[in-house]
């Protein structure tokens, strides 16, 4: 009896392994084909994060900002120009003036969190973030008017 389990859970592994190595192929050839397609269509996404360094604000750190904003926890919250959880970043560009005095008071905002600004939902304090990123963070949002 034991003989004639162990011998049926051999059949069954052994077909087990056979048919993976079927499906593995017919997966991967589909994987690789999604990936194809996924680059094909990268390339063609136009936002102003893709354009870092290629246009004419440059110069002016707007670059450094969106690197920042792009490897921070902000986009969970906000996107360019579409009300997330938080507002839309071209509307905080909307109501803020570019000059130091908002650029201070929105960096230390972003630092300290805060809400009723924007609604009853308070936004998220980011005390290890350093003062100097974060108003490269907020001059890259008021720059996209």
């Amino acid at each position: 009896m034991k003989k004639t389990a162990i011998i049926l859970s051999l059949c069954a592994v052994i077909a087990a392994c056979s048919n993976n190595k079927t499906n593995e192929s017919v997966s991967n050839d589909s994987v690789t084909a999604a990936n194809q397609d996924a680059k094909s269509h990268e390339t063609s996404v136009d936002t102003n994060v893709n354009k870092i360094g290629t246009d004419s604000n440059a110069g002016n750190n707007s670059s450094k900002g969106a690197q920042l904003l792009a490897s921070s926890d902000c986009l969970g919250c906000h996107k360019e120009h579409e009300k997330l959880i938080g507002p839309a970043y071209a509307d905080v560009a909307k109501k803020y003036t570019s000059n130091d005095k908002n650029i201070d008071y929105l960096a230390n905002k972003v630092i300290s969190g805060g809400k009723g600004v924007w609604g009853d939902i308070a936004m998220t304090p980011h005390p290890n973030l350093p003062l100097a990123d974060a108003k490269e963070m907020v001059k890259y949002i008021l720059s996209l008017k």
